[in-house]
């Protein structure tokens, strides 16, 4: 992909036309939320690049050479097993953080799975790439510096690959937790640890009548009788859904209060969801919970995959989201789960008291940077490797690992080249197409807006 020569007017209107195909129904029901999206998006490239995972994919469908019989993607290292791979499917450098898994250990992974989709494992490594060229851009790193990022981050993601492949043992690729991080991994680990329930449980609620409530403001949306017997009857379902071995405590489901909320953040614009509090593990006061039902959406990549198997395999967009992730993310959210809400596939999850994003606006050093997207680049490789025979999901019944690794292995030297030309020329055209998006923004010519 060379340096892309864009005509602005041409270009202007084709994103138009994905933005339309991609928003257009939420955007008419909600334009207030998707004016506040849209500032959001115009603030940096990068900001742009995570809120346009669909043109991204647009632009990969116009590029690639061609298909197979059963939507496998031709060109380097993409075959008929390592096109069909369980992958992010919006895999930047901000999709990062911690989280508590299933077993109480803070973990550093990748997150926010609610693009994950079955593709050619080599879009995510594609979108990541860019996504650093967009950093080191905005960090005013110079090419040569930003090439030996992205080689980094092959490197990284090539080695961890192998290993797993040849049956590392867990003490040789441990997860990264606070024992095992160091950088700003460590440090964001750290930061979650300091964080409490209680914490979170102050900002969103107070106590009423000697028992906790949702407190006014702040988001929050009173319900009306009618929708609140149909968020509950969702939260029901929604119970099903739940492995066996998730909770021990009956009095845990217990429902304390509903509220609703509308997104409008870069990814949730326009999407209705709600906040239920629930009474955690114990009678005492703190140990409430908050989960969220969120309406799932179409995943990006999906619209450029036809093959029905995939498709046909999930129920919904919030059955897809959650089995993608369980697939992805060992030992998840034990509260994750699914249902359905006027007719919508809902996602579910804890509103979680230990998540912290991997924040980007104080790692400067080139060095430093170097480290992190070492790290990021074994965590894409050992999620990757996690969803496939072994995550307990018949629709990828192979070893993704060693299927990648066989097709990398074909020609080892052509891989971090083509991941640094890639980021390169899409950094360039992102960057393009913010100021092409902002033009159009500004002047009025986002149709609903």
């Amino acid at each position: 992909m060379s340096v892309p020569q864009l005509n602005e007017e041409p270009r202007g209107e084709e994103i138009l036309a994905v933005f339309d195909t991609a928003f257009g129904e939420l955007l008419a029901a909600d334009p207030a939320a998707f004016r506040v999206k849209f500032r959001k998006m115009a603030a940096s490239a990068f900001a742009f690049y995570r809120g346009t995972a669909c043109l991204f994919y647009h632009d990969l469908d116009a590029e690639r050479s061609g298909r197979g019989d059963a939507d496998t993607f031709t060109g380097p290292y993409l075959d008929d097993r390592t096109s069909r791979v369980w992958i992010h499917g919006d895999l930047h450098a901000e999709n990062f953080g911690t989280y508590m898994d299933s077993q109480g250990r803070l973990i550093f992974n990748v997150n926010d799975f609610d693009e994950a989709y079955v593709g050619p494992f080599l879009w995510d490594l594609k979108r990541f790439s860019a996504s650093i060229a967009l950093v080191g851009y905005a960090k005013a790193l110079s090419d040569d510096q930003i090439t030996e990022l992205v080689q980094v981050y092959a490197g990284a993601y090539r080695e961890r690959i192998r290993a797993l492949a040849t049956g590392a043992k867990q003490d040789e690729v441990p997860p990264f937790t606070l024992d095992t991080a160091d950088g700003p991994l460590l440090d964001a680990l750290r930061d979650a640890r300091s964080l409490t329930r209680f914490g979170l449980l102050e900002s969103m609620t107070e106590i009423r009548d000697f028992e906790r409530r949702f407190a006014s403001g702040g988001g929050s949306i009173e319900l009306d009788a009618a929708t609140r017997y149909k968020v509950l009857a969702a939260f029901d379902g929604y119970l099903e859904t739940l492995p066996e071995t998730s909770l021990t405590r009956p009095d845990s489901y217990r429902v304390k209060d509903v509220v609703g909320r509308r997104g409008i953040g870069i990814g949730s614009a326009g999407l209705p969801s709600y906040n239920i509090l629930l009474e955690g593990n114990s009678d005492a006061l703190e140990n409430d919970v908050v989960i969220y039902i969120k309406q799932a959406q179409t995943p990006a990549v999906s619209r450029h995959i036809t093959d029905r198997a995939i498709r046909e395999y999930f129920q919904h967009e919030g059955h897809r989201t959650v089995i993608s992730q369980r697939a992805l993310q060992a030992h998840a959210d034990p509260w994750l789960g699914w249902t359905e809400l006027d007719g919508a596939g809902q996602l579910v999850a804890e509103v979680s008291p230990y998540a912290v994003d991997l924040d980007w606006g104080d790692i400067d050093d080139p060095e430093e940077i170097a480290g992190v997207v070492a790290d990021l680049g074994r965590a894409t490789a050992t999620m990757h490797a996690a969803a496939d025979d072994t995550s307990g999901e018949s629709l990828v019944p192979f070893s993704t690992e060693r299927a990648i690794d066989a097709a990398l292995a074909g020609d080892e030297e052509s891989f971090a080249p083509l991941l640094v030309e890639f980021a390169h020329s899409y950094g360039a055209r992102a960057r393009a197409d913010h100021q092409i998006f902002l033009d159009l923004f500004r002047n009025g010519r986002i149709p609903g807006l």
